[in-house]
């Protein structure tokens, strides 16, 4: 059926018909554009167009009752000329804030499954406070050639997980590429990202947000230096990509800059994880702005008290109502839409914990979001990862509902880990549990091999180089005299806050971050490292820089030629991880008379579970491909040297030295300068090595 034969009417000098009502929002078509939108409780709906960056519409277009069905609107409307066209929606209703409602026949709003937004072009451009409408939507063109291109099919056993911020990853001068602060920049960054052996980026938020917090301007910290919401953890548009990290921002090529950077990476074998943003958006509470959903429908989005004030589980102001069936669908839509549209890999979701309450906050056995998310055909293959957590309180790491596919961060890794490093009783036996795959947070039956991603930083905290350059948190220059940031970082400044010329220091702090990288990386699961921990990034001691762009924030890539010993060993340890399936596989078969990991002390087979003990040896093996896997770690987190007899071998094999990180320099000895271990290892203080199996 041609959709330009069947009857029209002329409306503002357009075509238009009813649209196609199972379309939700702006779809493209040959000789016009369907849109279409959800409100339940708006007495009446307008669709204004705009001119590029003119504050008053050129027409209004009202959905009479012929352009409805149910609670959906939906209009087909000719001969759109979109190159030029912004568009808005404007809702009357009632208005009474203290049962919810929010509508207003003069507010413009956008789109909240647009997929491009306007307004927030150039990164930190003063917005316009004469414009009322500020973010507003535009119609892509979809020309993008993706070849051969697909979503990778990585196995998740092959993950080795490399969380950055596109634009702090390359803003620095330093980074000596040529788009600083980019998609494209990142893109010149993959050589780089190929030679450390990375197989994943998870890129923190990139869907559209307000780095003004909806102000007029930005907050500026105690010495006078703006504050913006760097990281991007306020949504305002979920569907498209964030304007202000493209060269072309200005002209709309964000669409096809990010799809670039996603081919680029794939056609090296890495994949792309989005960190998504669900649990609350960008508007804020009853102070906030209206930008999209509080005007369409305040009382389905958001969790609501009984006054109309919004329940705050997210610690940002609101709570996305996730459990209502209108925005379980908005948010299976958009998570398909990245798949299907730019080809990324998985998702990581920021307080997913959100995602498992009800319309009262209260959490919910079964919740169908979840479940629904993770039997989505379109996301069959995509990576599911919880932030199994939310700012209320509750907690459910290893009791995140899973439904066989979502995995987690396993926030109780980073902490034990963190506590065994630094030396602390008591937690010898939690490490390696840990390392050994968390079976006793995540049953393997009942959750599958890779429930657990390992990390010991991440974005949120301390990077690996200030975990062992501070004791306490420094977060003055936030503009909260301190108190934000977290508290029990399970830090260790090894003798002196900050920053030291003195050598003994500086080189026990690089065996401890060489213990770190190494542990995770010979630990069952899924690793992820922060950026820039394998060059010992800083960010000057503060362990929660949302709000600092600017040298605080972005890498200082001088950094890697002054660290190269710290990279030199993430880029083996990585690799080596790559040849071992017994440190990869959980279920990998062991060696005839070999479990598959155990556990050993200073003597072989015979764990010390004295809480003051903290020595650990840990053996994983496997049978692979007809060849018998070894690998043995001996860890001495003491203050002092302990000596540690590696278990026997088959008679046909012999033990050999892979590392050692009591060594400053080359402490991942190159073939030709691996030594046997025929007597005792002496272990010196708070170090570890690493020994394989060797044929004779």
């Amino acid at each position: 059926m041609r959709i330009d034969l069947l009857p029209l009417e002329t409306c503002q000098g357009y075509k238009i018909r009813p649209g196609f009502f199972l379309l939700p929002g702006t779809t493209l078509f040959p000789g016009g554009v369907n849109f279409t939108l959800y409100t339940k409780d708006a007495a009446s709906v307008e669709l204004v167009f705009f001119n590029s960056g003119e504050t008053e519409p050129f027409a209004t277009i009202p959905y009479t009752s012929k352009y409805r069905i149910g609670n959906i609107y939906s209009m087909f409307i000719f001969n759109v000329d979109i190159d030029d066209l912004e568009y808005g929606f404007r809702l009357d209703g009632k208005w009474s804030p203290s049962e919810g409602f929010l509508f207003n026949k003069n507010k413009t709003l956008m789109d909240p499954r647009a997929k491009l937004v306007t307004g927030r072009d150039i990164w930190g451009e003063i917005p316009n406070t004469d414009n009322e409408y500020q973010l507003r939507g535009k119609i892509p063109r979809n020309s993008f050639e993706w070849g051969e291109d697909a979503p990778l099919k990585t196995p998740h056993n092959e993950l080795i997980i490399y969380e950055l911020h596109v634009r702090g990853y390359t803003k620095d001068k330093s980074s000596n590429v040529g788009a600083k602060g980019t998609y494209k920049g990142l893109a010149q960054k993959i050589p780089y990202l190929k030679e450390l052996g990375v197989t994943a980026v998870e890129l923190m938020p990139i869907f559209e947000f307000d780095e003004f917090d909806g102000l007029s301007e930005p907050r500026m910290s105690p010495e006078g230096k703006p504050l913006y919401n760097y990281w991007g953890y306020n949504t305002t548009a979920f569907f498209a990509p964030k304007a202000g990290y493209a060269v072309s921002g200005r002209v709309h090529g964000q669409i096809d800059e990010f799809k670039t950077l996603v081919k680029k990476l794939h056609s090296e074998g890495i994949k792309v994880i989005l960190d998504v943003v669900f649990n609350h958006t960008g508007e804020g509470n009853e102070e906030g702005p209206i930008i999209s959903f509080k005007g369409f429908d305040n009382k389905n989005y958001y969790i609501l008290e009984d006054n109309g004030g919004y329940k705050n589980f997210s610690g940002c102001g609101n709570t996305f109502n996730c459990n209502n069936p209108i925005v379980r669908k908005i948010i299976r839509d958009c998570l398909k839409y990245w798949v299907a549209e730019y080809h990324v890999d998985g998702f990581r979701f920021d307080l997913a914990s959100i995602l498992a309450r009800d319309k009262n906050g209260e959490p919910i056995e079964n919740p169908p979001l979840l479940e629904e998310i993770a039997v989505d055909p379109v996301l069959a293959d995509a990576i599911i990862i919880a932030e199994a957590w939310d700012a209320a309180g509750l907690y459910q790491v290893g009791t995140f509902p899973a439904y066989g596919r979502w995995a987690e961060w396993n926030g109780r890794y980073r902490d034990d880990m963190r506590r065994f490093l630094k030396g602390d009783a008591g937690f010898a036996k939690l490490a390696a549990m840990r390392m050994a795959g968390s079976e006793d947070i995540y049953s393997r039956k009942k959750r599958g091999e890779f429930a657990s991603i390992n990390f010991i930083t991440c974005h949120d905290g301390f990077t690996l180089n200030d975990l062992y350059s501070y004791n306490e948190k420094h977060n003055y220059l936030n503009g909260w005299n301190g108190t934000d940031g977290g508290n029990d970082n399970f830090s260790w400044n090894a003798g002196v806050e900050g920053e030291t010329d003195n050598e003994e220091i500086n080189a026990l702090r690089m065996r401890l971050k060489k213990n770190a990288i190494a542990t995770l990386l010979l630990s069952r699961g899924i690793p992820m490292l922060l950026a820039g921990d394998e060059f010992s990034n800083t960010q000057y001691d503060n362990n929660n820089p949302y709000c600092q762009d600017n040298e605080i924030s972005w890498l200082n890539w001088h950094n890697l030629e002054k660290n190269k010993e710290l990279f030199n060993f993430t880029k083996r340890m990585i690799n080596f991880r790559k040849l071992h399936p017994s440190l990869k596989n959980m279920s990998i078969t062991p060696p005839e008379n070999y479990p598959s990991v155990s556990l050993h002390g200073e003597n072989a087979w015979q764990f010390d579970e004295h809480p003051e003990n903290r020595i650990l040896g840990l053996l994983f093996t496997g049978e692979f491909d007809g060849e018998s896997d070894f690998v043995y770690v001996g860890m001495n987190m003491h203050w002092d040297m302990h000596t540690m007899w590696l278990p026997d071998l088959p008679k046909d094999y012999r033990w050999e030295i892979v590392a050692d990180t009591s060594y400053e320099k080359d402490s991942f000895f190159e073939e030709s300068k691996r030594a046997n271990v025929g007597a005792p290892k002496k272990v010196k203080p708070r170090s570890l090595f690493v020994a394989t199996g060797v044929k004779n």
